[in-house]
């Protein structure tokens, strides 16, 4: 079967949408299927280094729920588009958040093949902007055969704009990768609880009331400390913070690679996110599962999703440093509990697995082309579905 996965997003940037669509493309070529990524690009295909890409669109940063959406509003794409799908004949043309990008649209109004949507985003009621486009929108949704939603509030919230029937299947994790014996960061190996924090150093990340309860922390508990994977610049409300608290072993790691990431988890005798953002799934908390690391996180609809309070994580209200800090102190001094969490959250880390997803979707794609098409969907059955 041949498969276009596309990305609204810049595939040059990690993210969420983007690590969904590579384990995707990792998977379905195991099982011998055809796989083409397309998406926008601010590195040519060379530089990227990323195998069966596509490059169409030049990215262009908006904000976007507190961060930057680096997506392509070039509207010259159309004879590229169609020419692509012309040579390309593909069977099925996944979307990934088919209503965020021109190249998306384009793809979408010029198909001829099996046409999934999945949606990734959570509000939690549409806003101006999703009321205002949706008229706009309306006719290129309904060229979708199939919808998928990453999560019970990401589908709840697509449905608010777009009601129809949403398939709930997660965004993908490489169990694998992280949870496969590794050593820690040797130099993180002094006898010293750390605390780590994954993520962009953005205000919606929290790093602000993660620092305020990291300070109370550190007054009791000397031998902390807080380490922080994402960037190797914080913001300025950050600095301040540890200016004015004179915060001690609070250690920048910067842009750690993706392959060394499972040997911070392993470091941590905590991870915590603080994140005070929509959220509407917990990639990075079901990574942390994965590797083993006891999770301390906001209680938003996404990290819901992912943790049950007390059993395989700790919940705290958003934005909440007193709660944060509690929760941290609980598990600071409770070994039993870190342990209990660790096992636990092994467990729930395992229905992200990259190939139980990879599963789920081709199934999916199969159910949707048998309701929409006569003949059998090409080189699809169960000897090419694998476990």
């Amino acid at each position: 079967m041949k498969i276009g996965l596309v990305s609204p997003y810049d595939f040059a940037y990690p993210g969420g949408a983007n690590a969904h669509v590579s384990l995707l493309t990792r998977e379905f070529l195991k099982r011998g299927h055809s796989v083409k990524i397309i998406a926008p690009s601010s590195k040519s295909v060379e530089m990227l280094g990323v195998e069966n890409f596509i490059r169409l669109g030049v990215p262009i940063p908006i904000p976007a729920n507190g961060s930057l959406a680096r997506v392509s509003f070039s509207f010259w794409l159309t004879p590229k588009v169609k020419h692509l799908l012309e040579t390309e004949n593909f069977d099925v043309i996944h979307l990934h958040e088919p209503m965020a990008s021109v190249l998306s649209l384009v793809v979408l109004k010029h198909s001829r093949a099996l046409n999934v949507g999945t949606f990734h985003s959570f509000w939690p009621k549409p806003t101006y902007r999703h009321k205002f486009l949706k008229p706009f929108l309306q006719s290129h949704f309904d060229l979708l055969h199939g919808k998928i939603a990453v999560s019970k509030p990401a589908g709840e919230f697509i449905n608010k704009i777009f009601p129809s029937n949403y398939a709930i299947i997660p965004n993908p994790i490489d169990t694998d990768h992280f949870s496969k014996p590794c050593p820690p960061v040797a130099e993180f190996q002094d006898g010293k609880a750390n605390i780590l924090f994954v993520g962009r150093m953005e205000k919606r990340k929290g790093l602000s009331y993660l620092l305020k309860a990291y300070s109370r922390i550190k007054w009791d508990y000397p031998e902390t400390r807080l380490l922080l994977v994402g960037s190797q610049s914080l913001d300025k409300e950050s600095y301040r913070i540890i200016g004015e608290r004179a915060l001690e072993d609070v250690v920048l790691c910067g842009a750690v690679p993706y392959s060394d990431l499972p040997r911070y988890y392993q470091a941590a005798d905590i991870f915590c996110a603080p994140n005070i953002g929509r959220e509407s799934f917990g990639m990075v908390i079901a990574e942390a599962m994965a590797a083993g690391a006891p999770v301390v996180a906001t209680n938003n609809e996404g990290f819901a999703s992912v943790i049950d309070d007390q059993i395989n994580g700790i919940l705290v209200p958003p934005g909440n440093e007193e709660a944060l800090e509690a929760a941290i102190r609980t598990a600071l001094e409770d070994t039993a509990l870190r342990a209990r969490l660790s096992v636990s959250g092994r467990s729930r880390a395992r229905r992200y697995a990259a190939s139980s997803v990879a599963d789920q979707i081709l199934r999916f794609y199969e159910s949707t082309w048998n309701q929409t098409h006569r003949n059998p969907i090409p080189a699809i059955n169960e000897m090419a579905i694998v476990g």
